[in-house]
């Protein structure tokens, strides 16, 4: 006897529809508004007034450069997308319910997306997403499934470019010209770090820390990394939240690591290499540094060190 094919998706989905049609239709209302909304109405300025007006998405994506240290958010839909993907079995397996509750978050988004159009503010009307797709799965299938896409919900926040606050890292320029300092001075070489400014005492070299080299473009990546990093491998709240806010440390770190290897280069090779190709291609130093840094830490939190443990009283025979 022949057994019987495992049905694709498209069967899901086909059986879906036939089961459901009420929801199957709504969801699609909801797709297409979300499309019409933020794909097609021009709503905000594009860049200036002489160009025009764009979509939300139109705006985003211009946004999305690296004079603003944002060229990461292209790949926050997909990353959303795959986590939707990788939760598929616990979304297809969970209890399915209509519950009005999701029309709280609904609602919530509709009135970002209301004071976006009104402040002419892209941001906050990308702000709104999140409340937006959480609150129509929460309504269409209630909040077991609502729950499974939480984070991947919560991700979309990095879809907000945050260049417009560099200026507020500033500080990390200081932090890491120190660092390295210290390091060269460690090893032997004679370096005088006075502010952001890294000056071989033989005058061979003279190297600025560029707000691009310690500033939001690393810690925007290494927070996306981090977040992904912590929800697929730690299952306690608290070392979510733990990790995750050292991501910030794991940037530092992989910048310091980076940066010094530049030093290094000009010491003992050429200044101009350093200054020239070789910075240019040093981030592939970041990476490994700051992922490293991080799963580091993470070992570190799950060594047990910071469980509770279980005291046994001696008792008598």
């Amino acid at each position: 006897m022949n057994e019987p094919a495992t049905p694709t998706w498209f069967d899901r989905v086909n059986d879906l529809v036939r089961r459901e049609p009420l929801s199957a239709l709504l969801f699609a209302t909801i797709v297409a508004t979300f499309v019409y909304f933020f794909g097609i109405v021009p709503l905000f300025i594009r860049g200036t007034f002489i160009s025009g007006a764009c979509s939300v998405f139109a705006w985003a994506w211009q946004a999305w450069n690296p004079g603003m240290n944002q060229e990461h958010s292209k790949i926050v839909p997909i990353i959303f997308l795959w986590l939707i993907f990788y939760h598929r079995k616990k979304i297809a397996g969970a209890p399915k319910e209509s519950d009005k509750r999701g029309l709280i978050f609904v609602g919530i988004g509709i009135l970002f997306f209301i004071l976006a159009a009104r402040c002419l503010q892209p941001r906050l009307a990308l702000g709104s997403l999140p409340f937006l797709i959480y609150g129509s799965v929460f309504y269409l299938w209630g909040k077991p499934t609502a729950r499974i896409i939480l984070f991947p919900c919560a991700f979309l926040i990095f879809l907000i470019p945050f260049g417009a606050i560099e200026q507020a890292t500033f500080r990390l320029q200081f932090i890491i010209t120190s660092a390295i300092g210290f390091l060269s001075r460690l090893v032997g070489l004679h370096i005088d770090a006075i502010g952001t400014t890294l000056t071989a005492t033989d005058n061979r070299f003279n190297f600025m820390i560029a707000e691009g080299c310690s500033g939001i473009r690393s810690l925007t990546a290494m927070a996306m990394i981090t977040a992904i990093f912590v929800h697929i491998t730690q299952d306690r709240l608290w070392k979510k939240i733990v990790i995750f806010g050292f991501s910030v440390v794991f940037a530092i770190v992989g910048n310091i690591g980076r940066l010094f290897s530049v030093v290094l280069v000009a010491r003992f090779i050429d200044p101009k290499l350093a200054a020239g190709i070789y910075h240019d291609y040093s981030g592939w130093f970041f990476f490994p540094i700051a992922l490293l840094a991080m799963y580091s830490f993470g070992r570190i939190l799950n060594s047990g060190l910071f469980s509770k443990r279980t005291i046994i009283e001696p008792h008598e025979v």
